[in-house]
């Protein structure tokens, strides 16, 4: 059950049996995020918010047996499926894509403050905690967006 949700229900291994390696499943598990995430876009602010915490709860607990040492393997990709969610609480639109890149950019190259500090945290925290922040920083984007747009 561990493998099932930490792959998000098995799209974190697709890239594997596609091209045989995990590079990409990231994008993967966000992507999924996404596509699942534009179904309520009118749903309220506080379902965001509860679907996210059920993810960010799911991360947590089905990552902890793969990451020992803070081993964070490619094919886990719940997590950022959990930094997908926040990215997106109460968005839609523009903001809500700008968002979703933000995020995605935000977690591949680890360099806005606080991304790479939370990935180094022990265990499922680590492997979760850098995708939050980077939707953290998605979701500021994406409000920002929603002002100026």
């Amino acid at each position: 059950m561990h493998r099932i949700i930490a792959s998000g229900f098995g799209v974190g291994l697709l890239p594997s049996k596609l091209w045989g390696s995990d590079n990409g499943a990231g994008t993967f598990g966000a992507a999924l995020a996404a596509v699942v995430a534009v179904t309520w876009w009118n749903r309220s602010w506080w379902f965001h918010v509860a679907v996210f915490a059920v993810f960010l709860g799911l991360s947590l607990w089905s990552a902890a047996p793969f990451s020992d040492d803070h081993a964070d393997p490619g094919w886990i990709v719940v997590d950022e499926m959990a930094g997908t969610f926040v990215a997106v609480i109460g968005l839609a639109g523009w903001p809500w894509l700008i968002a979703v890149v933000v995020a995605r950019l935000a977690d591949i190259f680890k360099v806005l403050p606080g991304v790479r500090r939370a990935e180094r945290l022990p265990g499922s925290v680590g492997v979760t905690m850098d995708d939050v922040v980077a939707g953290l920083y998605g979701l500021a984007a994406g409000w920002l967006a929603t002002l100026v747009l």
